[in-house]
């Protein structure tokens, strides 16, 4: 299903934000790339599709420029606490945002970022897996064993090899009811590590030609084993993918 009007399963990715230093010019980007409409929210600004929220912008500087993926989280609190104790660390408490959500931000054993959400008036993206809106989250990392390690301890996430790509060190995320909910790209050269953020798109090649039309830069579209995809990158430097499944 791509329309989300409850609360996802814990441990799901449910919502993604970004910090920008230009908000006019991040909402110009990513209306060019997506026609994404935006609306004023609690300290940010929401980024909608067909009235929707899917994502959203905060104009800060921020010291690490990517998306930030939010786990939904049955119990914030709780999980924060199962986040420490597995050698994660907490950047952000667990905090209300209005009556919208109880989050947290925090970081695994690896360095990667992310968050939790608690949903209450706002369950997270309430548009997902079509044109314009997020479709997967990897963990892309030169640590492996660790992240392995950790997002099992907090989210019970089960793990599972992915047998469609023998050359490639990637496992599968899964919830306890075996649902696919991203996975762990072990990549040796990685110089950090990072929840990658893939967005659906219909035609790769025509986006990648507005990314670079609106000031962003792209990678040259490629056939992979589940769809056409590219790299791009926004004004600001922000790297993410774009996919065109079959």
């Amino acid at each position: 299903m791509s329309r989300v009007t409850v609360n996802q399963p814990d441990g799901t990715p449910t919502w993604i934000e970004l910090a920008v230093p230009d908000l006019d010019r991040a909402t110009a980007f990513y209306r060019a790339l997506f026609g994404w409409e935006y609306a004023d929210g609690p300290g940010y600004t929401t980024c909608l599709l067909r009235g929707l929220p899917i994502a959203a912008l905060k104009q800060a500087s921020a010291a690490r420029r990517e998306w930030t993926m939010y786990f939904a989280a049955d119990d914030c609190d709780a999980t924060a606490k199962r986040v420490a104790e597995a050698g994660g660390t907490l950047v952000a408490e667990p905090a209300e945002v209005d009556d919208e959500a109880r989050t947290a931000i925090a970081e695994d054993p690896t360095g990667a970022r992310f968050g939790l959400w608690q949903g209450r008036s706002h369950p997270g993206c309430q548009l997902v897996n079509e044109p314009g809106t997020l479709v997967r989250n990897d963990l892309v990392t030169a640590a492996t064993e660790p992240a392995r390690a950790f997002y099992p301890r907090v989210f019970d996430h089960t793990l599972d090899r992915n047998e469609d790509m023998p050359g490639f060190d990637f496992t599968f995320l899964r919830l306890a009811d075996g649902h696919e909910i991203g996975g762990i790209f072990g990549l040796a050269d990685a110089k950090t590590s990072s929840w990658a953020t893939l967005f659906e798109v219909d035609g790769t090649d025509a986006v990648a030609d507005r990314a670079r039309e609106a000031g962003g830069t792209a990678a040259e579209p490629e056939d992979g084993l589940y769809g056409r995809t590219a790299v791009l990158t926004d004004p600001f430097g922000v790297e993410f993918s774009i996919i065109t499944r079959p």
